[in-house]
């Protein structure tokens, strides 16, 4: 923003004349300081400048921390710039304080976080606090303080790796060498089942072969850990930083610093890691794309995805996109030719896949009755099979093993109904469903604990209450009574154990919540994918696309089919993702699925944000947006359901969407609309999201 511009009486834009004029501070050299000031206000969404004194001249080089008197209070803010001259009329304000002359922020960071408030129309100071990690003064002097020694010698160019994990996939070796002579090739990467880790750490040895960096970022720590062993079994002498947020304050600024300082040129981390200050950065590569834990619940509320996409851009790395299935995001990239695909041939797909079932009511029918069941008869015979090690249908041995059980929902019953006309239980206090914490409980409901104990219903009268939706411990009950010598396991969140990371071979059953599936030793023997039209039936855009990431993660678990490998999806699903699930086809369900969302004019189609708040404020922001080529408004409407944990939850949405050639447009409209109406300090709750995860 240019800094002679002031808003009028009215929120306008004004441009008033711009005087520079030189500044001189004792013994300073560049005593102007243009300082990003840590600010919730959109209007003061850029630098202001301020005096060096000779005290703070060696520590606030560009790039440091520094604090600042601002609004009258003390706020931090990161030094962009050095200069000798200022457009400020009066007098400036000097630096308050400038603790360490360490740039933690980037030339490289800064540009992209800038790219990154553009796009998701928000302010650079919320995506700086997600891209520097605050400051531990203890870890950063001892940092500094230690002799780091010499990075180790790269591997020779020669030494590229033959790349075994790729060579099942038709362009896999060619990717490898192109990135171990320094190139910047593009993929968009459909993994077999099974283990995909080798394959990123065969690629992060290419693209260090050449002397260049990698950034590679996933959903969970269990697969950071994952991805990092096998780094370290392909490259043991590399050292590498873990970037997660679970390490605590004081390791994770440690792993920064040694990115920061040029000690490691390999980052493995969840979602805040795309923005880590890798130097010479030539590979970036974020695995299970679709996995919701890389869409950062703050604002701007930016996918990890994107970030890195972005930086690739800016800085020319080489990309690897995908996972076990492929977003409709990923596939976007490959219908327009900006990345290609990496996949195996079909014939090795369905050597590697498990043999996969999706019965429908018709094929049930001759059970009778029965066929309405959770679990059928033949889901039963399938778990009962697998367990024994017994042949299916005339077929020859199988090794037993244990079986996996994937249920959407933990918990008991996380939601009852009126057993008279089957109408939702709803608390008497906040709205919120009412559920079964376990065997025998009083219901409560789900969000504020409030006992439900003489609940009667508001429809009918009836006090008599049926399960809706069963949990994740309430099938592990079921289970345990079906097979009594068979140990059962529940992994999840919310499991009295947590989330398993691993089990043995040996036959029992693991009930576990999508993400919670824990690795078996030599692959389960089959799974059972429960309640399938509790992912399909939601109803947010993306229902059909998580549900299908979240099958394909179970069942690639699963042994191969000539291994007698079997799972059986169950509870009603769609059928597109069902089928698409039966042949193992992500490419082609993410192509039906675009070809959707191309039409209906829905991201990634098309660049869409979500405005939430008062009616009043959304009413404001929808009056400022101004000309945008090819806008088009939906709504606003008020929001029938409050959002749960919010003290003051949206009561109205605006849809406002433009083709993706003027997506820039857009989104730099509602930048601007939101800093005039945060200079007319106008009232009301407002949340601006572009490709709202919740969009429905």
């Amino acid at each position: 923003m240019n800094p002679g511009a002031a808003y009028g009486e009215q929120g306008s834009l004004l441009e008033v004349p711009v005087v520079a004029r030189t500044v001189r501070s004792p013994g300073v050299t560049d005593p102007v300081a243009r300082v990003l000031v840590d600010g919730p206000l959109p209007h003061l969404d850029r630098p202001f400048d301020y005096l060096v004194r000779a005290e703070h001249a060696d520590n606030a080089v560009v790039g440091s921390r520094v604090h600042v008197r601002f609004a009258g209070q003390d706020r931090q803010g990161f030094v962009c710039e050095r200069r000798s001259t200022t457009e400020h009329p009066g007098e400036l304000a000097p630096l308050r304080r400038a603790a360490s002359p360490l740039p933690v922020l980037s030339p490289e960071v800064l540009q992209l976080c800038r790219a990154v408030a553009e796009r998701y129309a928000g302010t650079l100071s919320d995506v700086l606090r997600l891209a520097v990690p605050p400051r531990h003064a203890t870890t950063e002097k001892s940092v500094l303080e230690k002799d780091l020694g010499e990075p180790p010698a790269l591997p020779e160019a020669t030494d590229a790796p033959e790349g075994s994990a790729w060579a099942p996939y038709r362009a896999g070796p060619a990717f490898l060498e192109h990135l171990a002579i320094g190139e910047s090739p593009r993929a968009a990467w459909s993994a077999l089942p099974g283990p995909w880790q080798p394959a990123v750490a065969q690629a992060v040895r290419a693209v260090r072969a050449s002397g260049r960096g990698a950034l590679v970022v996933l959903p969970t720590t269990r697969d950071v850990d994952a991805v990092l062993a096998a780094i370290a079994e392909e490259l043991p002498q590399e050292p590498v930083a873990r970037l997660v947020a679970d390490d605590g304050q004081a390791r994770r600024y440690r792993a920064f610093l040694r990115v920061l300082l040029g000690q490691a040129q390999v980052v493995v981390g969840t979602r805040a890691a795309a923005f880590a200050p890798v130097q010479d950065l030539g590979l970036v590569a974020v695995i299970d794309d679709g996995d919701d834990a890389l869409a950062e619940p703050r604002a701007p509320y930016p996918h990890a995805r994107q970030v890195l996409l972005l930086r690739a851009e800016q800085s020319g790395a080489a990309v690897l996109i995908g996972g076990w299935s492929r977003t409709v995001e990923a596939h976007l990239l490959v219908e327009r030719g900006w990345a290609q695909p990496l996949e195996a041939a079909r014939e090795l797909v369905r050597e590697r896949a498990p043999r996969i079932e999706a019965p429908t009511e018709l094929d049930l029918a001759r059970e009778g009755p029965a066929a309405a069941a959770r679990i059928p008869h033949p889901a039963w015979e399938l778990a009962k099979r697998a367990l024994q090690g017994a042949p299916v249908r005339g077929g020859p041995p199988v090794t037993p093993g244990p079986v996996l059980v994937q249920v959407p929902r933990s918990g008991y019953v996380p939601a009852v109904a009126c057993a008279g006309c089957r109408e939702p239980a709803r608390c008497a206090q906040c709205h919120g469903p009412v559920g079964l914490g376990r065997a025998g409980s009083t219901p409560a409901c789900q969000w504020c604990a409030h006992l439900a104990a003489n609940w009667s219903c508001p429809e009918c009268g009836a006090s008599r209450l049926r399960s809706v939706r069963i949990g994740s411990d309430r099938t592990a009950e079921e289970l345990g009574r079906a097979f009594p010598q068979v140990p059962v396991i529940v992994s999840g969140a919310k499991a009295s154990h947590g989330i398993v990371e691993t089990v043995d071979d040996k036959p029992r059953i693991v009930v576990a919540t999508p993400g919670a599936e824990p690795v078996a030793e030599g692959g389960f023997a089959a799974a059972l994918l429960l309640d399938a039209s509790v992912m399909t039936t939601r109803p947010e855009l993306w229902a059909s696309s998580v549900a299908m990431q979240r099958w394909m993660a179970a069942a690639a678990l699963v042994r191969s089919a000539s291994a007698g490998g079997r799972v059986m999806l169950l509870g009603r699903p769609a059928p597109g993702p069902a089928q698409a699930l039966v042949r193992w086809d992500p490419a082609g369900f993410a192509a039906r699925e675009l070809a959707e969302r191309t039409e209906l004019r829905f991201p990634p189609a098309a660049r869409l944000a979500a405005v939430d708040g008062t009616r009043e404020s959304v009413h404001s922001i929808l009056g400022l947006i101004g000309e945008v080529p090819g806008l088009d408004v939906l709504g606003p409407v008020e929001r029938s359901e409050a959002v749960p944990e919010q003290a003051e939850p949206a009561r109205w949405r605006a849809l406002v969407r433009t083709p993706l050639r003027h997506g820039g447009e857009l989104t730099a409209a509602l930048r601007r609309a939101a800093a005039v109406r945060s200079a007319r300090k106008e009232p009301g709750s407002l949340r601006i999201q572009v490709d709202p995860a919740d969009l429905w």
